[in-house]
C-alpha cells in the first residue's frame, strides 16, 4: 500500500492526543459530579448513566478520526494499465523577461499583462502541448513541452528581470533555442508565440524566423507596449520601482514597441502579428489561426495509475461514527433503578456499626 497524500499522515498524532483529552474532561466530569453533594444520592441519581457504552463511544470516535486521516492521505494498492492518447499542437511560448517589460504603458506592466494572456492562452487552448521560452540577454527552456498546464503556469509565475542575470533583448537567441526544443518525430504544427516589446540589437531575428520557418515552424508575435515609449523602472529584490534607468548622459532611458521588427519576424516565419491591448482581443485572433491549423496525435502510451481505496476507510469510518451515535447515554430505567437498588443497600451495609442489630421486618 502506498499514499498519494502522505503528508496527511502526520494528523495521526492528533489520535493520542484526543485519547488523553477524552480521559481528561472524563476525570473531570465525574469530579464535578461528586461534589454535587452527598455520594450515595448521587451514586443512585446516576445509576442509569451508560459509562462502559460512554468509553465505547470514546474509542469509536477515536477509530473514526484515524480512519478520516488515512482517508485524506488517500491509500492506494492494486494498479491498472490504461492507453492515452491526445491529439493537438506543439505550442511554444517565447516569454521576453527583460527589465524593459517592467515598463507600465500597458497595465499592471508589459510583463504582468504578458503573463495574463499566457494564463489566458492555456485556458483556452485544448489538448495542444505547451513549452515556456524565457529570454532576455540569453534564452533557455524554462519549461519543455507539456500538456501539464498548471506546472508550466506555476514556472511562469515567478519569471521575471531577475530570472536571467545577462540585460538585453536577443529575440534571435530565443527562435533559435525554442526552434531546438520541438519535438521533430511528431508529425503535428509546431507553433512559436513570441511575446515582447521588439526591441532587439544583439541577434538578427528576421535570420532566425527563416531557419525556423525552413523547419515548418510557424511563428506569430506579439507586441507589448507603445511606439512613444514609455521610462524603463528599476526595482529592487522585491519588485518594488526605485526609480528609473538612465543612460550614460543622465538621460531617462525610453523603451519604445518595436512593431516593424516583429511584423517582419512574424511575416518571415509564415505566421501573423498582433499587438497587445487592454481587453485582450488579440488573444481571439491568434487563436482564431491556431483552430485552423493542422493537429496530428501528440501522444500513445500505456500509463499505470495505482487504484485508489480510499473509500473503503472513508466508509469505515462513517460507520463508527454512526454506530458511536447510536450508543444510548443512559441505560433502561428498570436497569438504573435496579443497580441503584444495589449500590444504595451496599452502602447501608457497609455503615451498619459492627455487632448492631438488623431492623425487624414487619
Amino acid at each position: 500500500m502506498q499514499f498519494a497524500n502522505p503528508q496527511f499522515l502526520i494528523g495521526l498524532l492528533l489520535v493520542p492526543a484526543a485519547g488523553l483529552f477524552f480521559y481528561w474532561a472524563g476525570r473531570q466530569q465525574k469530579q464535578a459530579i461528586s461534589r454535587l453533594g452527598e455520594q450515595t444520592l448521587i451514586r443512585r441519581l446516576s445509576a442509569n448513566i451508560n459509562w462502559r457504552g460512554r468509553r465505547w463511544q470514546t474509542l469509536l470516535w477515536l477509530g473514526a478520526l484515524t480512519l478520516f486521516i488515512i482517508t485524506l492521505a488517500r491509500p492506494q494498492w492494486g494498479s491498472e494499465v490504461r492507453e492515452i492518447e491526445q491529439e493537438g499542437l506543439q505550442v511554444f511560448i517565447a516569454l521576453d523577461v527583460s527589465q524593459s517589460m517592467m515598463a507600465q504603458d500597458i497595465k499592471p506592466s508589459r510583463l504582468d499583462r504578458a503573463k495574463l494572456e499566457i494564463a489566458d492562452l492555456m485556458e483556452r487552448l485544448d489538448g495542444d502541448e505547451v513549452g515556456l521560452v524565457l529570454f532576455s540577454g540569453a534564452s533557455f527552456v524554462q519549461v519543455p513541452l507539456t500538456s501539464d498546464y498548471q506546472t508550466a503556469l506555476n514556472y511562469m509565475d515567478s519569471a521575471g528581470p531577475q530570472t536571467i542575470s545577462r540585460p538585453g533583448t536577443v529575440i534571435g537567441d530565443a527562435i533559435r533555442t525554442a526552434a531546438g526544443a520541438f519535438d521533430p518525430e511528431l508529425n503535428s504544427q509546431k507553433v512559436l508565440v513570441i511575446m515582447t516589446d521588439g526591441e532587439d540589437r544583439e541577434t538578427d531575428p528576421l535570420v532566425a524566423a527563416q531557419e525556423a520557418a525552413d523547419n515548418d515552424i510557424l511563428i506569430y508575435t506579439i507586441g507589448f507596449g507603445t511606439p512613444e515609449g514609455e521610462p524603463v523602472p528599476e526595482t529592487d529584490a522585491s519588485g518594488q520601482i526605485i526609480g528609473y534607468k538612465n543612460d550614460a548622459s543622465g538621460n531617462v532611458v525610453l523603451s519604445q514597441l518595436d512593431e516593424s521588427t516583429l511584423q517582419a519576424v512574424a511575416g518571415s516565419g509564415n505566421g501573423k502579428y498582433f499587438r497587445a491591448t487592454a481587453d485582450g482581443r488579440e488573444l481571439d485572433a491568434l487563436l482564431a489561426e491556431i483552430d485552423g491549423l493542422q493537429q496530428a496525435q501528440l501522444q500513445s502510451r500505456f500509463e499505470t495509475r495505482y487504484i485508489e481505496r480510499y473509500q473503503i476507510f472513508l466508509a469505515l469510518a462513517i460507520a463508527l461514527v454512526i454506530v458511536g451515535e447510536l450508543i444510548p447515554e443512559r441505560r433502561s430505567l428498570r436497569q438504573g433503578s435496579a443497580r441503584g437498588i444495589r449500590l444504595f443497600r451496599g452502602r447501608r451495609i457497609k455503615d451498619r456499626k459492627p455487632g448492631a442489630a438488623r431492623p425487624m421486618s414487619a
